[in-house]
């Protein structure tokens, strides 16, 4: 009772409380003005409330609303001409916009608008090309669909892969050009999947859905037998793979058998992948092997007669923005399958197997299954929105601003929030830097990976010397990239220039919205298309760079680049998930140390056997096992598993690996354990 902190009216009514003179009810009005100091928006509940209202999405686009637009379906798989009908009405119409996923696919539909004498210009993030060459905007338009204009009146506008409507992150845009583009016809393509989703939207504008499915215009098959080993690789063969290390392994392995491959990952950029694809597609070069990422699913024409999954668990991000290993699922085994066998290519029909015979008949499974129906669209809070929030609650951070947002957000059940981790990760990165709101923003929505720590501290220099009202110069940038920069000697030099076509990506992003604080695009476009053909050298020696990181490591080291995927859990069976990336991880071991004539099950049981001992071993330093976590090779209920037999064994006196029998038991332990 003695605090100076305490004001004199709550001394009193403590001390009345405490002589059985007041109720501890009286103390409520100080507890509310207290948590308004602490929680602003509790004075402005109600307006915060209407303002993160999601569940009228269709009325942010009254320029839609005012008029009847005509939707058109064109569903069905990959390789089945859905999006060639679509892009026919295009061409033939006044005026249209097409929306894709990717660049390299905006890219190509401006180029075969501009070839069929149809004037189209393409706008994407980092660039805008114009088919006049007064840069009068032309009356068609190929744009990325994040970039597509909702107040421009088209013709036909054409949404490609609307099943991306659901994706985690990006959602918000398809919902976005669905709901809001203006366009007397508007012609949707993707899996059959999003009819029910897209049809009960558009009853919710009062527009009806015309659905036209199609069907595969080239046979796929299923093969009864894995691939098994390399040696049984033949011209058009694809290898899927879900990691690099397994990319990077792969191909030294096809190149030590005496043949040239090409190699396509996501991280590529957009000029070396098509570099890449047209090596493989060329019939008179002698590259006829390809070995890629799942980023082969969209963009690329490829001429591929056998899809061959390396593995069939991919690192998935989960609703809570969680990395974890899971099996791929029946929409993206078949996106990827049906890239073999293309219309029009040299093969009239498709096959698809796995490496290994476990991973073939799981496959066959996860192709029989039907393709899990789209259930909502995705939503991202607004600029507008965001401002608005900041009005009622100035002294929040814009981080805090999201939160609150998303956690004060309704949405009824044809909707969800999209992830904003990213979007908090940046808005934490630049908080301390002097910026508006609306630039902010803007930063915070600039497209990077957060786990390249080159391109964010770069991202943290833009903002700090846009904040100072210093433009960023060409010979600034050539300053910080350490431009020009040399063809990679390993893996690791090859990784920093994508890293470095990334930060000129972000550059020219940056300059379509701050064209004053960023000048010099055009010659940060000219070093970047330099840089391409630099990339592209490092990526037909890759065999060689490989080579050169496994020398310069240090000896035991099995994997070429890190790869950080930090899991938190699995939907499928564990152990099963853990055992088949056991076997992953042993491949790649076993080509590091160049050994390709093992037999893969010899290999698994000496690194099996290996690893227990080492782990045991080394247990009180924690450093395999964190590893081994991090890697989703172990968990949790394991390595507590693993933990008790150690004790156990240290006890009894025997350090090493326990009897036959002291394995089974406790073999069956576990399992019973997990079940």
């Amino acid at each position: 009772m003695e605090s100076s902190s305490v004001s004199a009216d709550l001394h009193i009514i403590l001390n009345d409380i405490c002589c059985d003179a007041g109720h501890v009810d009286d103390l409520f009005p100080f507890f509310l003005r207290h948590a308004k100091q602490i929680f602003p928006m509790l004075d402005c509940m109600d307006d915060l409330r209407k303002i993160s209202d999601l569940r009228l999405p269709p009325n942010w686009y009254p320029d839609a609303r005012a008029i009847q637009r005509k939707i058109i379906f064109h569903a069905g798989p990959t390789n089945s001409g859905k999006t060639y009908h679509a892009i026919q009405r295009f061409l033939s119409a006044k005026s249209g916009i097409y929306c894709g996923p990717l660049k390299l696919l905006a890219h190509e539909i401006f180029q075969k608008s501009n070839n069929a004498n149809v004037p189209c210009d393409l706008v994407t993030g980092e660039e805008r090309v114009y088919a006049n060459e007064d840069a009068r905007q032309a009356p068609h338009i190929a744009c990325t669909i994040e970039m597509c204009s909702t107040n421009t009146p088209y013709e036909v506008a054409v949404i490609d892969e609307i099943q991306m409507i659901r994706d985690p992150a990006r959602g918000w845009a398809w919902t976005r050009a669905l709901l809001g583009l203006c366009a007397e016809e508007i012609h949707v393509c993707g899996e059959a999947a999003a009819i029910d989703l897209v049809t009960e939207l558009m009853y919710t504008t009062g527009e009806e859905v015309e659905v036209r499915n199609y069907e595969r215009l080239t046979p796929l098959t299923v093969l009864d037998y894995p691939l098994e080993s390399l040696d049984n690789l033949r011209p058009g063969d694809c290898i899927v793979c879900f990691s690099k290390n397994d990319i990077y392994s792969i191909s030294r392995q096809i190149e030590a058998r005496g043949l040239e491959c090409a190699v396509i990952y996501g991280s590529l950029p957009p000029g070396t992948k098509l570099e890449q694809a047209k090596k493989f597609n060329d019939p008179d070069d002698p590259c006829k092997i390809l070995v890629a990422t799942d980023a082969i699913g969209m963009g690329l024409n490829l001429c591929i007669r056998r899809i061959i999954f390396n593995s069939i668990v991919k690192p998935t991000i989960n609703e809570k923005g969680e990395k974890e290993i899971d099996s791929i699922t029946t929409s993206q085994a078949l996106q990827i399958a049906g890239r073999a066998g293309r219309y029009g290519s040299s093969f009239k029909q498709g096959e698809v197997t796995t490496m290994h015979h476990d991973d073939l008949i799981q496959l066959k499974e996860i192709l029989s299954e039907p393709v899990r129906p789209v259930k909502a669209a995705g939503l991202h809070p607004t600029p507008e929105q965001i401002e608005m929030f900041a009005y009622h609650l100035p002294d929040a951070t814009l981080s805090n601003l999201i939160d609150i947002f998303v956690s004060l957000s309704q949405v009824d059940g044809l909707y969800f929030v999209c992830n904003i981790d990213d979007f908090k990760f940046l808005a934490d990165m630049i908080q301390h830097i002097p910026l508006n709101l609306r630039s902010r923003y803007v930063f915070c929505t600039a497209p990077l990976n957060r786990k390249e720590p080159f391109v964010c501290t770069t991202l943290l220099k833009f903002a700090r010397q846009f904040s100072r009202n210093e433009p960023l110069t060409f010979d600034w940038l050539c300053q910080h990239t350490k431009w020009p920069l040399a063809a990679p000697k390993n893996i690791k030099e090859l990784v920093h220039l994508e890293a470095v076509h990334d930060v000129f990506d972000l550059y020219l992003w940056l300059s379509y919205r701050f064209m004053d604080m960023f000048p010099d695009a055009v010659l940060v476009r000219d070093i970047q298309k330099k840089l391409d053909d630099i990339i592209q050298v490092g990526v037909s020696n890759i065999t060689k760079l490989i080579r050169a990181s496994q020398s310069a490591a240090a000896p035991g080291i099995a994997e070429v680049v890190s790869e950080d995927f930090p899991l938190s859990r699995t939907k499928r069976d564990t152990r099963a998930v853990s055992d088949r990336h056991s076997a992953r991880s042993t491949e790649a071991l076993s080509i590091a140390v160049d050994v390709p004539g093992e037999r893969r099950a010899k290999n698994l049981k000496a690194y099996r056997s290996s690893t227990r001992q080492e782990g045991l071993k080394s247990y009180g330093r924690g450093s395999l096992a964190n590893r081994l976590l991090r890697e989703g090779l172990l968990t949790q209920e394991m390595l507590r598993q693993l933990e008790s037999e150690w004790q156990d064994q240290h006890r009894n006196g025997r350090y090493g690996i326990g009897s036959k029998r002291d394995d089974q038991n406790s073999s069956k332990e576990m399992e019973k354990e997990k079940k």
